[in-house]
């Protein structure tokens, strides 16, 4: 007899962390629903799946629009009638220029996507997760290390991923009576598009600009499906996957 199909959403699913969970989850036999704002992309993530690309399924939404994502979960209760994991990993990051130099509009931007995007996607998960039968299911946020410590130059993005943290601790702790769990990742320099720019340096709190390292995507896309794979009465609260170099022990 086989074993029940296993559901999950990867938001953000076109390119870097996204991609590389999604595929790791493909791998370990999840169905999974890839989610972002480019059809393109999630077809590439797909199609890199190789032979496992038949339980690929590409659903174009923003996380940031209600209505967007309010047509995501209502697809996925449609076609499976159920969700057993959520990966909300869709991000962006605002210029890197002064604080004081923002404008509102890359403030919200930011904000938008990486925590009410975050916000709106649990919520939809908690609805179809604790009607479901059997109920629950699992949770996971893309954190980041600055959910920890800031970069220069990186307010917006700071201020979101520190929210994140605390959105992870509430979900947990109201996930509790449905069964639901809810952890974090939080990753420093995976090699991905967004890191590639770290090869001609970044700049540091003292003003200076250094080249630091990164880690092959991979890994972080194993601990990604690792945190899935538990069952429900286990949870990796937090977890930390860095470079091993990377300047956050003694950043400043």
């Amino acid at each position: 007899m086989s074993s029940p199909q296993k559901i999950a959403l990867v938001t953000g699913a076109g390119s870097g962390i996204g991609r590389a969970s999604a595929l790791a989850l493909l791998r370990d036999g999840w169905t999974v629903v890839l989610a972002g704002r480019r059809r393109d992309a999630l077809e590439q993530t797909a199609a890199a799946a190789g032979p496992d690309a038949a339980r690929a399924v590409t659903v174009p939404a923003d996380v940031s629009d209600p209505a967007s994502v309010e047509a995501l979960f209502r697809s996925i209760r449609e076609r499976f009638g159920r969700l057993d994991l959520l990966f909300n990993n869709a991000g962006v990051g605002a210029p890197a220029v002064p604080l004081e130099d923002l404008t509102l509009e890359q403030w919200r931007r930011v904000i938008d996507i990486n925590l009410t995007g975050v916000f709106l996607c649990t919520q939809a998960a908690f609805r179809l997760m604790k009607e479901q039968d059997p109920r629950g299911g699992r949770i996971i946020n893309n954190g980041s290390i600055s959910a920890h410590v800031p970069r220069p130059h990186s307010a917006p993005y700071t201020a979101s991923k520190h929210a994140v943290t605390g959105l992870t601790k509430s979900t947990a702790l109201d996930g509790r009576k449905y069964d639901i769990a809810c952890g974090q990742i939080d990753i420093g320099n995976a090699a991905t598009e967004l890191t590639a720019r770290m090869a001609q340096g970044v700049l540091q709190a003292s003003g200076k600009k250094a080249v630091e390292p990164t880690m092959d995507v991979e890994h972080v896309a194993r601990a990604v499906a690792y945190m899935a794979s538990l069952p429900l009465d286990a949870n990796v609260l937090f977890l930390t996957v860095m470079a091993t170099k990377m300047p956050f022990v003694g950043r400043g």
